[in-house]
């Protein structure tokens, strides 16, 4: 858990990524958020899941604050938040770039690929924020199938 002297500097960054979240579900989407944070601490990128808005199912919350914040010199000093643990495909971007730090809102209900990131030098703080968990777990409750395709998973297996 981070000290609180952190959390506190990560709340506004995470509460952009949350918006995004809400805004995702109010679009019948995904409630996924996530924020490209810039060394300065401004927002240089902000986006949503958008797999079910768009018929993309490569417009996940990362990729999608990544696309907003355009090309950028390099991404050493960046940190990218997202309202939930990154998938396979997400943490991948985050090393293919070299982003330095991840501000997760939550791994209770998905455990994507932060231990790995860390494990790789990357720089992971998972808030456990409840707001973030109950969004997701009220999503997964009365969604699954819908959750199942977001993460992969046949759901007729289960």
């Amino acid at each position: 858990m981070p000290a609180p002297e952190d959390t506190d500097r990560y709340r506004p960054w995470l509460e952009t990524a949350v918006e995004e979240a809400r805004a995702g579900l109010e679009e019948g989407g995904i409630p996924i958020g996530a924020a490209l944070i810039g060394r300065d601490g401004r927002v240089l990128g902000r986006g949503r899941n958008r797999r079910v808005q768009d018929g993309d199912p490569s417009v996940h919350a990362e990729t999608a604050a990544f696309r907003a914040a355009g090309r950028q010199r390099g991404y050493t000093g960046t940190t990218m938040v997202t309202t939930l643990s990154p998938c396979w495909y997400c943490s991948g971007l985050v090393r293919q770039f070299g982003i330095s730090r991840v501000v997760v809102g939550e791994a209770r209900t998905f455990s994507g690929g932060h231990d790995w990131l860390a494990e790789n030098g990357v720089e992971v703080v998972v808030l456990d924020d409840p707001g973030c968990a109950t969004m997701m777990g009220e999503f997964i409750r009365t969604r699954p199938e819908l959750w199942h395709e977001d993460i992969g998973e046949d759901a007729a297996a289960d």
